[in-house]
């Protein structure tokens, strides 16, 4: 039996997938490492059910989930998840559960030097990002929220989405049982962001394994997660980090921190960054480092996301705050490094690419 909530270390058991959900899990392994990642703390896969089972969620769900299935029309999906969403944000996190969330904010705030610290607030499900079934990018991640009572609220979002049409939908169309994937939730330190991004270890187009592929943009990664934004594209060399290609992108817009709203929100780029480049050489190289330590940590090809924070300087690493393995090609190449099923001059989509596998929408 788990504690209902745990601090983020590379131990047996906030490394298990079974406590913390696979998003949360995986950080901890890469704390292990040696890569940069977040501070923070989850609320386990335990307190999610406790908190099902004591407000009357659990029951209201197997309620309003009895007789769906793959062939169930998206009406009747939808409605049950708009059902089932409403119930969680009325359903209040009990009072020992929030006061233990209030007494861990604190103690993040103390340890990261930092008063009503906006934190980044992550769902992490078990099953999640799995090589065999990624359902990345299905479930919630606020950002920027700060305070007990913002960050109890999104909380209850991430426990939500769950059970969005979405999410149920992609459960019924692969045969997966709703009550298999509980939810955990991470409570992060929001780095504050220069630039953010995602890269992966093998090209994601060609599958060529003997380059990676950093995709930048200013500020948060969100514009890209919503493929609102065109990133810059660099193509560097595994085996001598050699810069192979730099194209800038048309960034029009940028995701910042709102201090009145207490988000981050989608703004006008300003004109002088909207078509700068985004990383410099020691910045790309730090981030394929980091690419290739994980890789080789894991044995197979993975997508990172990443951020370079403001104050960054040469020799200090990214932080990480996702890792995922690769699901496209699974590092299938031939002799010369090359996907045998995918051309070499395979068309090259950024948002629709990113969009999709980097950050998950399967459609």
């Amino acid at each position: 039996m788990s504690a209902p909530l745990v601090w983020l270390e590379a131990d047996a058991q906030v490394s298990s997938a079974d406590v913390v959900g696979a998003k949360m899990a995986r950080l901890a392994e890469l704390s292990g490492f040696g890569v940069r990642v977040p501070r923070g703390f989850t609320v386990t896969v335990e307190a999610f059910q406790e908190h099902c089972d004591r407000s009357g969620l659990a029951a209201a769900i197997e309620k309003e989930l009895s007789g769906l299935s793959d062939d169930t029309d998206h009406e009747r999906v939808a409605a049950a998840a708009d059902s089932i969403h409403s119930q969680f944000i009325d359903a209040p996190i009990g009072a020992s559960l929030k006061a233990l969330i209030s007494d861990a904010y604190d103690d993040l705030c103390y340890e990261c030097c930092n008063v009503n610290m906006p934190v980044a607030v992550r769902s992490s499900a078990i099953g999640e990002d799995s090589a065999q079934a990624s359902h990345a990018g299905i479930f919630e991640t606020v950002l920027g929220v700060a305070g007990v009572l913002e960050i109890s609220r999104s909380i209850q979002e991430c426990w939500a989405s769950l059970f969005t049409a979405r999410a149920l939908h992609y459960r019924l169309e692969h045969g997966l049982s709703h009550f298999d994937s509980p939810m955990a939730v991470g409570v992060l330190e929001l780095i504050p962001a220069r630039a953010s991004g995602v890269a992966f270890s093998i090209h994601p187009v060609t599958g060529r394994s003997d380059r990676l592929v950093i995709e930048a943009t200013w500020g948060w990664g969100e514009a890209i997660v919503q493929g609102t934004v065109t990133p810059d594209h660099a193509e560097v060399g595994k085996s001598d980090l050699r810069l192979l290609s730099y194209d800038i992108g048309d960034k029009k817009v940028v995701s910042a921190f709102v201090p009145t709203r207490g988000r981050i929100e989608e703004i006008p780029m300003p004109s002088r960054l909207r078509n700068e480049r985004v990383l410099d050489d020691p910045q790309v190289h730090a981030i394929a480092d980091t690419v290739i330590l994980i890789e080789r940590s894991y044995g197979h090809p993975v997508d990172v996301e990443w951020v370079i924070e403001r104050g960054w300087r040469e020799g200090d690493p990214p932080c990480v705050v996702q890792a995922r393995p690769e699901s496209v090609h699974g590092g299938a190449t031939d002799e010369s490094g090359r996907a045998p099923e995918e051309p070499a001059d395979a068309d090259w989509d950024p948002v629709a690419y990113a969009t999709r596998y980097a950050f998950g929408n399967p459609e």
